[in-house]
C-alpha cells in the first residue's frame, strides 16, 4: 500500500532505538523525510549516517535534544521550525513502588513524557492548522488504561496524553489536521529485550521461558501470548501519519495485542 507521504516531513521524537527507530525507518520507507531525535548527537549523526546509507533517497536529519531540558528542547524548535508530522514519542520508565516514588520522579516522569509533547505540539500545531495538513501522534501505552501498580506515576503520564491528545484533536475541526495516540502493549523493544534478558539469567531458563511465564503471570490478559515488535508498532503509526487515515481524529488506538479488556 502506498501511504503517500512522500514529500512530507516526520520528526520522531526518541528515535534511535525501539519503537521511535522503527517508526522512523516505516516512515523513510514510505518516502518521508525524517527528522531522528536522541539525547547523544554522536548516536544521532552515526544513526543518520546508517539510515542514509540504507535508504539513499531519503533524507535524513539528526538533532539531540534532551526532553527534560527546556532550552533544548529551545534550540530543537530554532533549528526545525516546521514539520507535517510530529511523532510524540519520547518517554521514560521505571517500575518503583508507589511509597518510594518521590516528587522529584514524579516531576521527571511528566517532564519528559508529558510536556515534551505538549511543548512540541504548542509549536507545530498552529503551523499545520495554518498549512491546511498535518498529524500529530501521541505514543501512549495500554498503561494508559490499566495503570500499572509497579509504576504508577508512568500509568499517570500515559493517561496524561490521552486527555491531551482529544483535545488538540476538539481544536481541528473542519480542517485536514489530526491528533491520535497510540497505544502499544507489551512490545519488544531494545529495553524490554534486555530485561527480559537479565530476568531469564537471573533465572536460569531461557528467554522463550521468561516470555511465556511472563505473559501467563504479568500480562495474563493477552491474546496474543507474546511481546509485539516494534515493526507492528510502527505499521499503525505510519498509516495514521499517512493521508489515508483523513477519517480517523481523536482516536486512541491499542497495539496492544489484546492486552486490554474493555471494549471501548
Amino acid at each position: 500500500m502506498n501511504l503517500q507521504l512522500g514529500g512530507k516531513t516526520a520528526l520522531v521524537t526518541g528515535s534511535t532505538a525501539g519503537i521511535g527507530l522503527a517508526i522512523a525507518r516505516t516512515l523513510a520507507q514510505e518516502g518521508a523525510e525524517v527528522i531522528l531525535n536522541g539525547r547523544n548527537k554522536d548516536r544521532v549523526d552515526a544513526l543518520v549516517r546508517q539510515l542514509t546509507g540504507e535508504f539513499p533517497n531519503t533524507r535524513f536529519r539528526g538533532i539531540a535534544a534532551d526532553f527534560s531540558q527546556i532550552d533544548e528542547i529551545n534550540t530543537l524548535l530554532t533549528e526545525l521550525p516546521e514539520v507535517d508530522i510530529l511523532i510524540n514519542n519520547v518517554g521514560i520508565f521505571e517500575p518503583k513502588e508507589f511509597t518510594q516514588i518521590p516528587d522529584e520522579d514524579w516531576f521527571r516522569f511528566f517532564e519528559v513524557n508529558v510536556m515534551s509533547g505538549v511543548r512540541l505540539s504548542r509549536h507545530y500545531f498552529p503551523k499545520m492548522l495554518a498549512k491546511g495538513w498535518g498529524r500529530i501522534l501521541f505514543i501512549s501505552s495500554e498503561s494508559a488504561l490499566q495503570i500499572p501498580t509497579e509504576m504508577i506515576h508512568y500509568g499517570t503520564t500515559k493517561t496524561a496524553q490521552l486527555a491531551i491528545s482529544r483535545g488538540l484533536a476538539e481544536l481541528t475541526t473542519g480542517t485536514d489536521v489530526t491528533v491520535n495516540t497510540v497505544l502499544p502493549g507489551p512490545t519488544f523493544s531494545e529495553g524490554v529485550g534486555d530485561f527480559i534478558n537479565s530476568m531469564a539469567a537471573r533465572s536460569n531458563v531461557s528467554v522463550e521461558e521468561m516470555e511465556k511465564d511472563f505473559f501467563k503471570n504479568a500480562r495474563p490478559t493477552s491474546i496474543i501470548k507474546r511481546f509485539a515488535t516494534t515493526q507492528e508498532v510502527a505499521n499503525l503509526v505510519a498509516y495514521l501519519s499517512s493521508p489515508l487515515a483523513s477519517a480517523t481524529n481523536g482516536a486512541a488506538i491499542r497495539v496492544d495485542g489484546g492486552v486490554t479488556k474493555t471494549i471501548v
